[in-house]
């Protein structure tokens, strides 16, 4: 059985789903949206027999795929899930999944009330690193856990071009690093020591240019006990890298 995909979004990130479904003997990318038509069209090079278009109702109607990877600002999900979960179609939405928790619930009821199925892209927890963590704790290597601790300093998020040259949206979000960066270790960290009781945070802007948090420290409690810290900012990096 062969999947059809479609993917909404041809940006930054995309190239990273197109790659991966191009490796995926079982699928088949059969369609490629974005606004910038000339995105599209590049993305669909490595896609035999793909379609583009610049816009999601126009692909849907023209197209029946059996998922939709939704690749795109978190602005736009509610509306491109609900243009999806109408037409009976699977999809796949990226994190953050709203930009507020009413809109996100909005969305995930959206797809409930059509009967479709709706996929939450978390990926970080697979990475194999994290996946051997895991299965050392399971069995019982290192005793029980105390804590967990992860600094994120990628450097991306330096000086007035920061993320211009790959996400520009990224600047306008009233809610950056928890909303779209952290999320990825806080999944991380209930992967490895479980569900979250309490949580703590002192969040702080040094970038000007962003308009939301780009530094913070997250203090958690786990429901066994344990305590986690998550200390990030995109305004400083270990080892030095050029400003992006």
């Amino acid at each position: 059985m062969t999947l059809s995909v479609a993917i909404v979004g041809c940006g930054f990130f995309s190239r990273e789903h197109q790659n991966a479904w191009a490796r995926i003997p079982q699928a088949r990318v059969i369609a490629l949206v974005d606004p910038d038509l000339s995105k599209a069209r590049a993305a669909a090079e490595q896609f035999s027999g793909a379609q583009v278009f610049t816009d999601a109702e126009a692909m849907l109607d023209a197209v029946r795929p059996d998922v939709v990877d939704i690749v795109t600002p978190p602005a736009t999900h509610r509306a491109l899930v609900a243009a999806v979960a109408r037409r009976g179609i699977a999809a796949i939405g990226q994190k953050p999944l709203a930009p507020t928790l009413e809109e996100a619930t909005a969305l995930v009821e959206d797809a409930e009330r059509a009967g479709t199925t709706l996929i939450v892209h978390e990926n970080f927890r697979f990475m194999p690193w994290f996946q051997e963590a895991k299965a050392i704790l399971d069995r019982g290597l290192l005793g029980t856990p105390l804590g967990i601790f992860f600094r994120v300093r990628p450097g991306d998020g330096q000086g007035p071009n920061a993320y211009l040259n790959r996400q520009p949206y990224f600047q306008k979000m009233e809610r950056f690093l928890v909303h779209e960066t952290a999320i990825h270790l806080i999944d991380v960290f209930r992967f490895l020591m479980g569900e979250v009781t309490a949580v703590f945070a002192r969040l702080k802007r040094f970038n000007p240019v962003i308009a939301g948090e780009d530094a913070g420290v997250i203090v958690f409690d786990f429901q066994n006990g344990a305590t986690g810290v998550l200390d990030g900012t995109g305004s400083s990096t270990t080892p030095p890298r050029t400003p992006a």
